[in-house]
């Protein structure tokens, strides 16, 4: 199948928004300064395409230019500045992408409360169609599955563990590696299930901040 082709001269917005992971391409105009935040749950990570950006990340500034890149991690303070003579065009992802997405600090270093946003601020269209009980019985429903999941892979985790320790006792590698692929088949649901319990929290909160919707 084709798949899309995007242009950082032309696709300036997120190319790519879902709860594992949000890539976008962004324009800093000329003298612009982003407002200093962090994020509770997410790795950001930027690659400089054009002009000269100041980064500012726990207080050490650098100034980056094309083919350059920096990481803000997780609870790491970061902001940007553009100190050229013409728009800093960069790509961004952020890693996962679970509302709220950014964290404002108050002065006395204390954390400003949650701001949730719409969907469109991330270049996603926001449900109108489904009432927001149903969302929430969606969001239990998702978060109840996830538990299950957490479950029964602290379950598999216990056993298996013993298994690939009993088999490593006894020379048998063979074994051990079946431990181990048995261990990450039970993980394996248990992540998509986290993620499937942000994909209706993200569509929740949306909706919580949608002055538009009308709707139950």
């Amino acid at each position: 199948m084709p798949f899309q082709v995007l242009d950082f001269h032309t696709d300036i917005r997120n190319v790519l928004t879902t709860p594992e992971i949000r890539a976008r391409f962004l324009q800093v105009d000329v003298g612009h300064t982003a407002q200093s935040h962090t994020h509770d749950l997410g790795h950001e990570i930027f690659l400089i395409l054009q002009g000269q950006a100041e980064f500012t990340i726990e207080g050490h500034a650098e100034v980056l230019g094309p083919g350059q890149l920096c990481i803000a991690l997780t609870d790491e303070a970061h902001q940007v500045r553009n100190v050229g003579d013409e728009p800093v065009i960069m790509f961004l992802s952020v890693t996962p992408h679970i509302q709220p997405t950014h964290t404002y600090w108050n002065e006395d270093g204390t954390k400003k409360p949650p701001r949730f946003a719409l969907n469109t601020a991330y270049d996603v269209e926001p449900d109108r169609e489904t009432a927001t009980d149903q969302l929430l019985d969606q969001q239990l429903a998702a978060a109840e599955a996830w538990l299950d999941a957490v479950e029964t892979n602290t379950e598999t985790q216990r056993e298996q563990i013993v298994a690939y320790k009993a088999a490593r006792a006894a020379g048998d590698e063979e074994a051990a590696l079946a431990a181990r692929d048995a261990m990450w088949d039970s993980l394996y649901p248990a992540f998509k299930g986290a993620f499937a319990l942000a994909d209706v929290w993200n569509s929740f909160t949306s909706r919580s901040v949608d002055t538009d919707y009308t709707g139950p």
